[in-house]
């Protein structure tokens, strides 16, 4: 099978590297990879968007022919990897430094067509955010010139985990797993992180004494409390 990466298309500026990927995808083969400077449209996961100056963050979209069964723990595992080991998971893939959002994934699939479109942003080299974001989102504190090189680590490191174990995934996830033991809440209820299932699922310890499991889909986290 072709190594991610390649072929690229690298953009100057697009609306959005994971459209650019969706729409490539019925012909592209395993591993073509998106990138751009700048999107003007970019997106994350419940339809947020993702801004980065030119050439400060990187853009990437890969599309997949073949992916595990748990895609977004294993990209955030990969990209948590290639920040550093400060890098904490919020799940289900939010990857956060110092508390701050520093990385975002979206994983958008169509089984029935074969394929799966792995769209990553990280803030590499972000030196300023909207006033809206400043108070949650993060960098590396890079430069524009280390985009390039994160991204050939994080190439190495999604080969790496695409392929590993279910087990070991899971693993990975929950030694940096930023909620574990913490107050959250969600559009059904309020409880205490419990870590992560072998399904990945989020598990939530209630007040009555019970445990409830979560699926990213039904979940909207509120404001987590030390």
């Amino acid at each position: 099978m072709k190594r991610l990466g390649t072929p690229r298309l690298h953009l100057r500026v697009t609306d959005s590297t994971s459209e650019r990927a969706k729409a490539l995808a019925a012909q592209a083969p395993h591993g073509l990879l998106v990138t751009a400077a700048e999107q003007t449209a970019g997106h994350g996961r419940q339809g947020r968007a993702w801004t980065a100056p030119a050439g400060e963050g990187l853009l990437m979209s890969l599309v997949l022919r073949d992916w595990p069964e748990l895609l977004p723990l294993a990209a955030a595992v990969a990209v948590a990897e290639a920040v550093g080991p400060e890098a904490r998971i919020k799940w289900p893939n939010d990857i956060l430094v110092a508390e701050r959002k520093v990385a975002g994934i979206l994983v958008e699939a169509r089984s029935h067509e074969g394929w799966a479109v792995l769209g990553i942003g990280v803030n590499v080299a972000v030196r300023e955010f909207p006033a809206e974001l400043r108070d949650i989102a993060g960098s590396l504190g890079g430069t524009p010139a280390d985009v390039e090189a994160f991204l050939a680590r994080l190439l190495g490191n999604l080969e790496a985990g695409l392929a590993a174990p279910l087990e070991h995934t899971i693993t990975a996830w929950r030694r940096r797993d930023a909620l574990q033991g913490r107050s959250i809440s969600w559009n059904a209820g309020e409880g205490v992180a419990a870590g992560v299932d072998d399904e990945g699922r989020l598990l939530v310890a209630l007040s009555d004494g019970t445990t409830t499991a979560l699926n990213a889909g039904e979940v909207h986290l509120g404001t987590i409390e030390s």
